[in-house]
Formats: structure tokens, C-alpha cells, sequence
């Protein structure tokens, strides 16, 4: 494109001509009819975690300052920056897997907004909005298993997931890590003659006690976990969890060259290597994360509104954040242009980086990474997102004219006989 389509292209993410939710159901259909999904039985493979980005602009709505759970040493304790719920679905073969990119949404920073005008904000939390989000993809994928990491196993979580469970014919389960300091309680014995309420729970277990208590009943086996072939012990056991919820869910503590683990379950029928198998997929999504950043730019967006209030940095506890200092129709209808130019940046690149993943998966043992010369390490398997970018970068105008018959074809070269006032009115 010439310079002068930069600012229509801007114009385009705040255009109101397009529906984000309509987007994202397309690219979700797109995506079941097309790409080559992983299944485990009758279930697909959802995938979700958060996801912070730091920001540097203060007039960014939604930026706020946010604690860094990673345990990665170069990243700083604070940031200030957007939070994320990313959600892919595992695609291709356990030697070759990708995580498709479902969705990216703002989970925090906006509850300010929640009685605008015209605003969609959610007042949920961070995880359970991620089941939301899950949920709603699980609607056009059918029967769905959702990977998360251990802070999502909360009460309200699960609560939400049984009340979405209740409401539609698509079943969810989840599949998460718990704490080691988690304690669970054994169904209540039979009831008692006399008055009062039955009980509710038995007695307390605390779960990383049974390592030791129990290691004489703990099974041994190898698995496949991360391309390797592992010695593990593992136990399962089947009880109550939850303040006040005590639904019942199947943990299973796990030891691996001398390291301890309890995964969890919300499904009674998943056997528990199946569980410690699905579990170490998860990773996945955290590698799709690393190649939106650096072969993308997903997070390099700097949208901002000059309605917005300047972000101090050393904002004191008490004090109105800048989303709750914006007044007036207009500033705020400015302000929710920016983060639905945010949200499409997003979903342009999720769509982006799911093409590539499919077609790295759809060629494998067609195309090698020797073929596409490029000076990079070849991959073992299929062809790495960035070789594929690459080649397209090469080739694409190439290959387009090998298909004149293309509307994609037609519209690019009809464009090309423009004269360049002309282009840049229709770039958007």
C-alpha cells in the first residue's frame, strides 16, 4: 500500500461498518470447517490463558498497573499495561501440535465503563470471564475439555461452568492444575438419626499430604510428556472441593524426577493419564502467545484517545482511575472507539496466525523447512509460522497471479489500476 492509505487504514479499526462478536463467530466457523483439529474422544481441545502486555502510552484506555505472576527474572514485578484472555483450540498431531488463536479479549481495566452508553463491558472476573469466552467457542465447536492454568480453579469458576453446562445442549469440562496447599473432603458418611441439616462434607484432606501418606498405593508407568518419553508415579483420587460448592473432582497427584504436582478434573470420566497427558498440551497456547509477539506484532498496537486522562504512574490507592474521570457522551463513545480498534487489532492477528498454523499443519510431509530457504534453523516437523511468513512475503503476488480467477486476485489487481487519490479512498 502507498503511505497515504496509513491513515484509512487507521480509520478502519474504529469504523462502526463492522460487527467484532460477528468477526469472531465467522473466524470460529472458519476455523472448525477448515482446520485441522485435534480431538480427544468426542471432545475438542480448548486452551486458555491470560495474557499482560505492558504499555507505555497514558491515554491508552484500559491500562492499568498489573502484578507479573511469570517466573522469568528479566520481567519486571509491576507493570502498567493491558490484561488479556487469550483462547486457542489445539490443532494437528501430538508431534506436531498448534494452538490456534480462537480469541483476545480486554478482561480488566474497563469495569469503569460498564454503565456507558453502548458499552459491552463485563463486571466478572478475569477467570470467570475465561470460561465465558470458552464457552461461547464451544457453542459452534461442540463437546469441548478447556486446559487452564492452576489460578483459574476458583469456586466462581466452576460455578459459572455448571451454570453454562445447565443452559445449552454443549457440555464443557476442565482440566487445570491446583495448588499444593489445596484441601479437598471426602463425601459425608451416612446420615445420622436426630435433627439438622445432612452434612455437606466429610473430612478434610490435605492433598499434598497424601504424597506421603499414601505413597505406597501411588502407580507406576511411562508416558509420553513434551516430545519425551517420562517415569512418573501418579495417584488419583476422587473427592470434594470447593467452600461452600463441594463439587466433586478427580485429582491427580503426580511426581516426575522428583517433582510433585496435582492436577484436577472436573470430568469423573477422564482416566488419570489421559489427564496428566492433556495437561501438558497447555504449554501450547503460551507458544502462540511468544509467535503473536514476534512474528505478528499482535501487542505492538497504540491506540489511544486524546479524551482520555493522562495515567499517573503514581496514582494512590483511593484516588479515580482515568477511565472513571471521562464525562460527557462524546469523550466516552471516542474512548470505546480505542478499545474496539484494540479488540480488532487483536482479532486481525489471531485470524492472521491461524492461517499459518493451518497451513503449516495442512503441508506437513509436503513442504520441508530445507525447501524455503530462509537463514533460519530448520524445524523438525512442520514449517515454523516465521519460515512460512517468509515465503509469503516472497511469493504472494506470484502465486495470486498463478490464480487469476481468485476475487481476492480480481480485487488487488482492479486496485492497482487505480490512480493513488483513489487508492487511498478505498483502503479501508
Amino acid at each position: 500500500l502507498s503511505p497515504g492509505c496509513y491513515d484509512s487504514m487507521l480509520h478502519f479499526f474504529r469504523a462502526s461498518s463492522w460487527s467484532l462478536e460477528e468477526i469472531r463467530k465467522r473466524w470460529f466457523s472458519a476455523v472448525r470447517l477448515y482446520a485441522p483439529l485435534y480431538r480427544e474422544g468426542n471432545y475438542h481441545v480448548l486452551v486458555g490463558d491470560g495474557v499482560k502486555q505492558s504499555k507505555e502510552g497514558r491515554r491508552m484506555p484500559g491500562v492499568k498497573k498489573l502484578f507479573q505472576e511469570s517466573e522469568n527474572s528479566a520481567k519486571p514485578e509491576y507493570i502498567h499495561g493491558h490484561m488479556f484472555g487469550g483462547l486457542g483450540i489445539l490443532a494437528g498431531s501430538v508431534r506436531n501440535w498448534a494452538c490456534i488463536p480462537l480469541s483476545i479479549r480486554l478482561h480488566d481495566g474497563l469495569q469503569a465503563a460498564m454503565e456507558w452508553k453502548g458499552a459491552s463491558v463485563s463486571e466478572a472476573s478475569h477467570v470467570v470471564q475465561m470460561v465465558e469466552d470458552a464457552y461461547r467457542a464451544a457453542l459452534t465447536f461442540g463437546n469441548s475439555l478447556l486446559l487452564l492454568d492452576r489460578y483459574f480453579l476458583t469456586v466462581p469458576a466452576l460455578e459459572k461452568l455448571k451454570s453454562l453446562n445447565g443452559s445449552g445442549d454443549v457440555h464443557m469440562e476442565i482440566v487445570t492444575k491446583a495448588k499444593k496447599s489445596c484441601t479437598a473432603f471426602e463425601r459425608p458418611g451416612p446420615r445420622k438419626p436426630g435433627r439438622g441439616r445432612p452434612a455437606k462434607k466429610g473430612a478434610a484432606v490435605h492433598l499434598k499430604e497424601l504424597f506421603a501418606s499414601r505413597g505406597g498405593q501411588f502407580q507406576k508407568t511411562e508416558i509420553e510428556l513434551y516430545g519425551k518419553r517420562e517415569s512418573i508415579r501418579y495417584y488419583c483420587i476422587d473427592l470434594l472441593w470447593g467452600q461452600k460448592l463441594y463439587q466433586e473432582l478427580r485429582f491427580v497427584l503426580v511426581e516426575m524426577n522428583g517433582v510433585q504436582g496435582i492436577l484436577a478434573s472436573t470430568s469423573l470420566e477422564l482416566d488419570p493419564l489421559s489427564i496428566i497427558r492433556l495437561y501438558s498440551y497447555r504449554f501450547r497456547i503460551e507458544c502462540t502467545f511468544r509467535e503473536l509477539k514476534q512474528q505478528i506484532g499482535a501487542f505492538c498496537y497504540h491506540f489511544w484517545s486524546k479524551y482520555m486522562p493522562k495515567l499517573s504512574y503514581y496514582q494512590k490507592k483511593g484516588e479515580p482511575t482515568p477511565m472513571e474521570r471521562v464525562e460527557g457522551e462524546k469523550p466516552r463513545q471516542k474512548v470505546l472507539e480505542a478499545v474496539r480498534a484494540i479488540e480488532m487489532h487483536m482479532a486481525l492477528s489471531c485470524i492472521a496466525m491461524g492461517i499459518l498454523q493451518s497451513l503449516s499443519i495442512c503441508f506437513i510431509g509436503k513442504v520441508s523447512s530445507s525447501q524455503i530457504r530462509y537463514q533460519r534453523t530448520p524445524s523438525q516437523g512442520r514449517v515454523s509460522e516465521a519460515t512460512l511468513m517468509y515465503y509469503f512475503r516472497k511469493h504472494f503476488f506470484r502465486l495470486l497471479a498463478q490464480k487469476p480467477e481468485l476475487y481476492i486476485t480480481r480485487i488487488i489487481q482492479r486496485l492497482q489500476e487505480k490512480s493513488e487519490e483513489q487508492w487511498d479512498f478505498l483502503a479501508s
